[in-house]
């Protein structure tokens, strides 16, 4: 059985170039709508690359945070098409 961090990771590996999803979202696809937060904290801890964790943003339209920081987050959705406040 796939924990929860897992499942997390694999709809977030599906958000395509260009596109985002909410916390709020992925907690919702990965099996637990009131996990947003969790879904923060375990994309925080996230190193692999192939994890495109810069595409998930709060509810507010936000960018929210990112482990390389909001600016960095702010630049990479910028050069994938979505401008960020």
């Amino acid at each position: 059985m796939k924990s929860f961090a897992e499942k997390v990771y694999e709809v977030v590996k599906k958000i395509p170039k260009g596109k985002v999803l909410t916390y709020k979202e992925v907690a919702r696809k990965a099996g637990n709508m009131k996990a947003s937060r969790a879904v923060g904290n375990i994309l925080n801890k996230n190193h692999n690359p192939k994890i495109p964790c810069h595409r998930v943003i709060r509810s507010d339209g936000k960018p929210g945070g990112y482990n390389k920081g909001g600016q960095k987050k702010k630049e990479i959705l910028r050069k994938e098409g979505i401008n960020m406040l």
